[in-house]
């Protein structure tokens, strides 16, 4: 596995990126590009690749209601599973919300992404919460971890 280039959602060739890969993972909540635009705006977005190969993404939101949290999502396409990427992500995520003066992370993992439900609990997280979002029916679970290390 080679090293992953991480790309800041700055380009609209990246944005599509970003857009793909939110968008097939979480289908029950799907972005626009404004919406995506929007987010960026106070959010840190970025694309993973391998080479030229798209693999995945994150989203970090800085710590807001409780100073000291920030939310990581580490999203990887279901092909590029099983390689390593999701840990490099994630690791690479977790350097973000540091600097963003972060000490407890949260996340938030769509209810039927057992992969994605899987390796949270594997890296220390514990729920916190479940809600299903207005008209859908699969609900999206909060789970948060004391420390940004370990």
């Amino acid at each position: 596995m080679s090293d992953l280039r991480f790309e800041s959602v700055e380009s609209a060739a990246v944005l599509l990126d970003w857009q793909h890969v939110h968008n097939l993972i979480i289908p029950t909540d799907p972005l626009s590009v404004e919406e995506i635009r929007v987010r960026a705006q106070r959010n840190q977005l970025a694309v993973a690749y391998s080479g030229d190969l798209l693999v995945g993404n994150y989203t970090v939101r800085p710590p807001a209601d409780d100073p000291t949290a920030a939310t990581v999502i580490a999203r990887v396409l279901p092909e590029q599973r099983r390689q390593g990427y999701g840990e490099l992500i994630y690791r690479h995520a977790l350097a973000v919300a540091a600097d963003l003066g972060a000490t407890a992370v949260e996340t938030v993992v769509l209810e039927s992404n057992a992969d994605g439900l899987r390796f949270a609990l594997r890296h220390g997280f514990a729920e916190i919460d479940r809600y299903v979002l207005d008209g859908a029916t699969i609900a999206f679970v909060d789970l948060r971890r004391e420390s940004l290390t370990g």
